[in-house]
């Protein structure tokens, strides 16, 4: 075996190049889990009926929650994204499953089945089934535009994305879990959008779905404390002590607040527990009480820099499939990250969602910290900024 000359070695190894991650990324998603760390500790410390008088009680479970959530992020970001898109089929059935074993031996919890109680550990398949849509829509259209003629969706590829959507959406209706179809809805529409599909097409997809609400509350499908969420959202005074009473509590932990906040631990309405699940759907109501303005808005700024990276990813991917997983999941964050600040605010009806790396539990975790693993990988083997440093690997002359 002849070895290479020393200076055609030395070219040889400046090919390889190894990619770089996305730090600012990377350290966004950090820095939102250490303040939702911190105030899941705060919105449980003094509630001994959640804790069993150990104020440290949950703020070691979602410790663990976050470790698992890294260790999955760290195992989707260090597989070549490719490779994902092969495996897509086997989540996206994987996905299916969980949500039909749900209806049939779930737990109801605030009167959605929802949960697999599996030992003593607490399952949420809808929360999979986010991601789950997000790659098989991705694999749809990759596979439609890069092993055909074609370079635009069309009306058959559109259907097949319908279907790939529309078979969880029905399974997370039956549950009803009303937050979660809302968070799906808003993706899929980012997911066509991003596609390709003909802006005629999303307008009428749009009107679809509203006559398709319409119908739905029409027939009854939605619980009684459903349809008292929407009308207590539209008309907020109706009923302040009931329907209304959620929102209602949590504007004014938010004005609490004020600039600066009370102090971390030191909030009046957290500590009096006037805010009910405010460890999970009304954590952001925790950080305006007791972070006040400043550190709210630091939260919210937080998620906009990590929106902009995962857009900035899917528009470099090198592939249609990166483009596509990429954006749908920059869809999924924002508007679920909006609807959970927009209930808190009273502009946005309230939905059992849990805000984004923020709000305990580990489904909503496990599947985000997948997300970002995934932004992360296709970021580090994207080609399209045409330079080192973000995932772009220099050709030899």
């Amino acid at each position: 075996m002849t070895a290479l000359p020393l200076n055609r070695l030395s070219v040889a190894r400046s090919r390889v190049v190894v990619p770089p991650l996305d730090w600012v990324l990377v350290g966004c998603a950090a820095l939102i889990m250490t303040m939702g760390t911190l105030l899941v500790w705060s919105a449980t410390a003094t509630n001994d009926v959640l804790t069993g008088g150990d104020s440290t009680a949950y703020l070691h479970k979602h410790l663990v929650n976050v470790v698992i959530g890294l260790v999955l992020a760290a195992v989707v970001m260090a597989t070549d994204h490719r490779w994902v898109r092969i495996v897509t089929p086997l989540v996206y059935a994987g996905s299916v499953i969980g949500l039909l074993l749900v209806l049939v031996m779930g737990t109801t919890i605030n009167g959605s089945r929802s949960w697999l109680m599996i030992g003593g550990l607490s399952i949420q398949p809808a929360e999979f089934a986010k991601l789950a849509v997000v790659i098989g829509m991705a694999m749809i259209v990759a596979e439609r535009t890069e092993n055909s003629r074609q370079r635009r969706v069309g009306l058959v590829d559109v259907a097949l994305m319908g279907a790939v959507a529309g078979l969880p959406a029905v399974l997370i209706m039956a549950q009803p879990d009303l937050g979660t179809m809302l968070v799906l809805t808003a993706t899929v529409f980012g997911v066509l959008a991003v596609a390709g599909v003909p802006r005629r097409w999303l307008v009428g997809l749009l009107a679809s779905g509203v006559a398709l609400v319409t119908l739905v509350v029409a027939a009854g499908v939605l619980k009684s404390y459903q349809v008292n969420r929407f009308i207590a959202f539209i008309y907020p005074d109706l009923d302040p002590r009931g329907a209304g009473y959620n929102t209602t509590q949590a504007r004014i932990a938010i004005g609490n607040g004020g600039l600066f906040g009370q102090g971390l631990f030191d909030g009046s309405q957290t500590r009096s527990r006037f805010v009910p699940e405010q460890h999970t759907d009304f954590i952001f109501t925790v950080a305006g009480e007791e972070l006040g303005l400043v550190g709210a808005g630091l939260l919210i700024v937080l998620f906009a820099v990590l929106l902009w990276r995962a857009l900035l990813i899917a528009r470099h991917a090198e592939d249609m499939f990166g483009r596509v997983a990429a954006a749908g999941i920059a869809c999924w964050f924002a508007f679920q990250a909006f609807q959970n600040i927009g209930m808190c605010l009273g502009i946005m009806p309230v939905t059992g969602v849990p805000l984004p790396l923020v709000s305990y539990g580990g489904s909503s975790m496990f599947a985000t910290m997948m997300a970002i693993g995934l932004l992360v990988n296709i970021g580090m083997r994207g080609t399209g900024t045409g330079r080192p440093g973000f995932g772009v690997r220099p050709r030899g002359r």
